[in-house]
């Protein structure tokens, strides 16, 4: 499954580092304001060498590939969201793509209709013969 996160980076932790049984580790955590009408922010993690290949800036837009990760420890559960390819700029166009490849809201030569407006608009038959017991 290719999950795929768009958004503006708007704040870089500070990196981390150990050693482990594997041997050392680094990782970076960063927040990603993803847009839309209801925009989220979602904390993601970036390890190893993805920290080096994608230097991050804040107010950055760009486009993460993501894995998705719980775990239990100690009767809890922890959820991690990591970053495992990043690409500057906002890489989706929102809307769906068409089996050629082309955005569907662009690319066609045919024109598009506007929808109706409410001049245009006919009532529904019968509408105004109906008894209405509504309160309000």
């Amino acid at each position: 499954m290719d999950l795929k996160i768009s958004g503006k980076v708007v704040e870089i932790l500070e990196e981390q580092s150990g050693e482990g049984r594997n041997g050392p580790w680094r990782k970076r955590d960063f927040i990603l304001e993803t847009g839309g009408n209801y925009p989220k922010k979602v904390c993601m993690t970036q390890w190893g060498d993805q920290i080096d290949a994608h230097t991050l800036k804040e107010g950055e837009t760009l486009t993460a590939s993501i894995d998705i990760a719980s775990r239990e420890y100690n009767g809890r559960w922890y959820t991690d969201v990591k970053a495992w390819r990043i690409e500057a700029g906002d890489t989706s166009s929102g809307a769906p793509s068409t089996s050629s490849g082309q955005s569907a809201s662009g690319g066609s030569s045919a024109p598009q209709s506007a929808p109706p407006s409410a001049e245009n608009v006919e009532p529904l038959a019968g509408y105004d013969d109906m008894d209405d017991d509504l309160p309000f």
